[in-house]
């Protein structure tokens, strides 16, 4: 059942209760489609919606979605950890027929939601909600029957990524680091690592990975732009690391700073979004980014929920599907060798055929 989209005294109550524990939510409905009654609603984790990554991201589907339905959405940034239970809940309030919840550090707070609110439709990000609040573990089914889980086997993309670095890297050093060591952050550092080795064995080379292991590794210890994300790329430079894949969120901020002062000829990988096109001071020094098409997956959950045609079953984006891939060169298409793209593309295929075995934490 579609419940109406005006707000009740309940509901006004909710959006002045949001303001005290993240931003209150806002309405739109830009499209010139007929008013629908259905209400898609979004809410972020810490990074917010300006994150010009996974936030953003899915941010950007679901508008887009409310504005092909011809509906009015509710957005909603958490400030900290302690504003996604109670965000979830002012949601829920309001009226929210399907609820997007942005990354895996809201499994929790969704699971717990969709138990106590059977008839609203959830889409969790970057989770599979089935077994524990880290998505360590997958068997391709939630723990609560509302919930969509939509997955993105990055390592797929990050395998790409990896045999780019190796081929571009002149010290024979590439690294990459984490804002905390969760298997959504790890699986872009097992795939690059594994495109590394495979460049390796392909090429008769000994490019070497700094900052991770398969087990251990650099990580800032959060998701900020701060201090230790700079120190961190720092650290991985002293190295000779002349390709850094920071991954989580802004903390590529930190290595963009880390690049400026050491005054070497460094590129940076991006994630989730193409950094060239999201924040234009990466554009001399980006040299690719690993992609995950959220805004797609995102848009196309939420048509379906608005449409009646909404299913549970996990999405699990890669490379055969588009849900993950690799961005242009952009500024280094003159810099990368002239064999790489075909290169490349073949494996890609490879990859998508099976003849090229990328392992991560999402292998049944």
């Amino acid at each position: 059942m579609r419940r109406a989209a005006t707000l009740g005294f309940a509901g006004l109550i909710a959006s002045a209760a949001l303001t005290a524990c993240g931003d209150a939510p806002d309405e739109d409905n830009e499209g010139g489609n007929e008013a629908s009654d259905f209400l898609p609603c979004v809410v972020s984790d810490a990074g917010g919606f300006d994150d010009k990554s996974f936030n953003q991201l899915s941010y950007e589907g679901v508008k887009e979605a409310a504005d092909e339905l011809g509906a009015d959405f509710r957005e909603v940034e958490s400030n900290s950890v302690n504003d996604y239970g109670p965000n979830l809940e002012n949601l829920v309030a309001e009226g929210c027929d399907a609820i997007v919840t942005v990354g895996f550090a809201l499994a929790a707070a969704t699971k717990e939601s969709a138990a106590a609110n059977p008839d609203v439709e959830y889409v969790l990000i970057d989770d599979a909600a089935d077994g524990g609040d880290d998505g360590q573990t997958f068997d391709g089914k939630a723990d609560e029957a509302n919930i969509k889980p939509v997955l993105y086997d990055t390592a797929q993309a990050a395998f790409l990524a990896g045999y780019v670095a190796a081929d571009y890297s002149k010290t024979g050093v590439v690294g990459t680091y984490g804002g905390e060591p969760f298997p959504t952050v790890t699986i872009f550092m097992d795939g690059f690592k594994q495109g590394v080795e495979f460049y390796n064995k392909e090429k008769g080379t000994d490019v070497k990975v700094v900052g991770w292991d398969g087990k251990n590794g650099s990580f800032t210890g959060g998701f900020e732009a701060n201090e230790s994300a700079t120190n961190t790329a720092r650290q991985l430079i002293d190295q000779d690391a002349d390709v850094i894949l920071p991954v989580g969120g802004p903390i590529y901020q930190g290595a963009l700073t880390a690049i400026d002062s050491s005054g070497k000829d460094i590129a940076l990988i991006g994630v989730d979004a193409d950094f060239y096109e999201t924040d234009e001071k990466t554009q001399d020094v980006v040299l690719t980014s690993i992609l995950k098409n959220m805004k797609q997956s995102t848009y196309e959950a939420i048509v379906a929920a608005g449409n009646d045609e909404f299913d549970f079953e996990p999405y699990v984006g890669t490379l055969e599907n588009e849900g993950v891939g690799l961005a242009p060169f952009h500024n280094f298409e003159d810099k990368v060798s002239d064999t790489l793209a075909d290169e490349l593309d073949d494996v890609r295929q490879r990859i998508i055929d099976g003849d090229i075995e990328v392992k991560s934490y999402l292998d049944q």
